[in-house]
């Protein structure tokens, strides 16, 4: 996994969504850089193809630079659009490389268990270094039966990471399957269809 990726930005003069989709239709997107210690929110635009290439890449530490500066930086949030196809912004918070920094990350949930997984969080806060940030938190429920309640403490998380959330927090339960009963007027009314097409 790379460690780091920089992007080179440009500032947004032009805000609102006709300036945003004339950014799109050039191969850029919009994004901003929230505000901190002291310096500025900032509107900015990267490219679609070195960001896209980073995150195949599974970076999550990006050093963006804009106006002959250079920011560290950890993606806060994606925006999608409708179909979930393309990422219409980012927005970016500045962090400091080697101080830890709190982040949210997926959740990701293998393994058959012996009932339904109802999912109390898809997502769970994390302290990391940026470049330590996973691209996701296993959840094994291989076997686990009906009424097991999954708490963030049960988690096993990377070396280097810890959680941003109470242990006990729920992260989810396995519920009882539900079997469809068949009762015999439904086996009757398909009976009775089989017989009205032979006929």
């Amino acid at each position: 996994m790379a460690q780091s990726a920089t992007l080179k930005a440009e500032a947004r003069t032009k805000l609102g969504s006709r300036a945003c989709r004339a950014l799109r239709a050039n191969g850029m997107i919009p994004a901003n850089l929230q505000p901190a210690d002291g310096k500025e929110h900032l509107d900015l635009a990267i490219n679609e193809h070195e960001f896209l290439a980073a995150r195949r890449n599974h970076v999550h530490l990006y050093d963006i630079e804009i106006g002959g500066q250079s920011e560290s930086v950890v993606v806060r949030e994606l925006e999608w659009d409708v179909f979930g196809d393309s990422i219409i912004h980012v927005e970016f918070k500045r962090v400091q490389r080697g101080v830890e920094t709190e982040t949210e990350v997926e959740l990701a949930f293998v393994g058959m268990p012996k009932g339904v997984v109802n999912h109390t969080m898809q997502h769970i806060s994390i302290f990391s270094l940026p470049s330590m940030i996973p691209d996701a938190i296993e959840v094994n429920v291989e076997g686990l039966g009906e009424g097991t309640h999954i708490l963030a403490k049960d988690l096993k998380l990377p070396e280097g990471v810890r959680l941003a959330v109470e242990p006990d927090a729920e992260v989810a339960v396995i519920a009882g399957v539900r079997e469809e009963a068949t009762t015999e007027e439904g086996e009757e009314g398909e009976e009775g269809e089989g017989s009205s097409v032979e006929a």
